[in-house]
């Protein structure tokens, strides 16, 4: 199709000609100075905001909470989990990079008056592929716990009102997090627009190593240089990079066939789609990394936290202004279950005829449970 794709001086970066990679293609494309405008439109880097008054819903007022909502009922559900990331680095790495990410979309949001909610997040410890079993640091806890964790927090949020939810994911649990939403649509069947978004991999142009200033010099895998940088940014006060060391992971088949974490080289295989192909992480780093945490600097996750920043903003924007704040799209499109008997469901939490999810009828799969 002629104009379908954006291309860059770089062979293996390209955008699809649409609003999302045109909105890519310009920050790849932007200079210094507008990269920096654009962090200061989100205040980044700010202090994190998990202990702050008024940035969460379990940190801010009730009343304050139902009125946002009234105006913007859209809200964003960071997920991170706690792991070793190599001695340089803290085990909450995960958890802190995506919630100051999601703070700096309400924050940027609240300056438009229309703050989005943000709920704290649900899954601190989180689910692991295989390979991370053994390390000090890294705690497991098992899928089916942490599916079920995010399907009643789902539920909570949906009956709370919150039927437009963005699951901001920043830890290799993808698959689980995917599986935990088909679930929570097939038993419960609630009309809402719900996504999970690996918010690496949406931006995963930015991550590629190009000869440019400032640009990252090795691919995104564990604990590296691009983890380390995007740290730097956001709390250098928690990282340590006199303790960093550099690592390769051992490979016991040949290459080709997996892709690194963000899905750079369009290989057949994701990396979560297979084991024993490569060592596992306490056999082959000890050390909690792969690959160069000591070529990290702040200046090296600008331009990726600024695309993740303005993509999560048009994802956000776009559902909005399709779907102002109580309206939906229709039931019958979305779900399976009688518009008439959903109306009463769909009023606003504790008013006048409103029903709330535990007066639900079941239907489905639900009833072989």
């Amino acid at each position: 199709m002629e104009n379908q794709w954006l291309t860059t001086d770089y062979p293996n970066i390209f955008f699809e000609n649409n609003k999302v990679g045109q909105l890519k293609k310009k920050i790849f494309d932007a200079s210094k100075r507008e990269i920096e405008d654009i962090l200061k439109e989100y205040n980044i880097p700010s202090p994190s905001e998990l202990g702050k008054a008024g940035s969460y819903i379990q940190n801010t007022p009730r009343k304050q909470v139902i009125e946002e909502r009234r105006k913007n009922d859209i809200v964003f559900v960071p997920v991170g989990c706690t792991e070793c990331h190599g001695d340089y680095a803290n085990s909450g790495l995960d958890t802190f990079m995506v919630t100051q990410i999601c703070e700096g979309i309400r924050r940027y949001t609240s300056k438009k008056g229309n703050p989005v909610s943000l709920a704290l997040p649900p899954l601190n410890y989180g689910a692991h592929p295989y390979h991370h079993c053994g390390m000090a640091g890294t705690v497991i806890m098992p899928e089916d716990v942490v599916r079920e964790t995010m399907i009643n927090v789902m539920l909570g949020l949906w009956n709370d009102g919150f039927r437009k939810q963005i699951w901001v994911n920043n830890h290799g649990q993808l698959w689980v997090l995917e599986s935990a939403l088909q679930e929570f649509c097939k038993r419960y069947q609630l009309p809402g627009i719900y996504r999970v978004i690996d918010w690496h991999r949406a931006i995963r142009e930015f991550f590629i190593p190009i000869k440019r200033e400032n640009s990252l010099s090795t691919d995104f895998i564990h604990a590296d240089e691009a983890e380390a940088s995007v740290g730097l940014l956001l709390f250098p006060e928690m990282l340590d990079l006199k303790y960093a060391v550099d690592t390769e992971g051992e490979s016991l088949l040949p290459g080709g066939h997996f892709d690194t974490s963000v899905d750079p080289y369009r290989r057949p295989q994701q990396w979560q789609q297979g084991e024993g192909h490569s060592a596992i992480e306490r056999a082959a780093v000890p050390e909690g990394v792969v690959g160069k945490p000591t070529r990290a600097s702040a200046e090296k996750a600008k331009r990726p936290v600024a695309a993740i920043l303005k993509y999560l903003t048009l994802v956000h924007d776009e559902i909005l202004a399709n779907y102002p704040s109580g309206k939906l799209p229709p039931v019958e499109k979305i779900s399976l279950r009688d518009p008439k008997e959903m109306e009463p469901f769909l009023r606003e939490p504790m008013s006048k005829g409103w029903k709330s999810v535990f007066e639900l009828p079941y239907i489905g799969q639900i009833n072989s449970l």
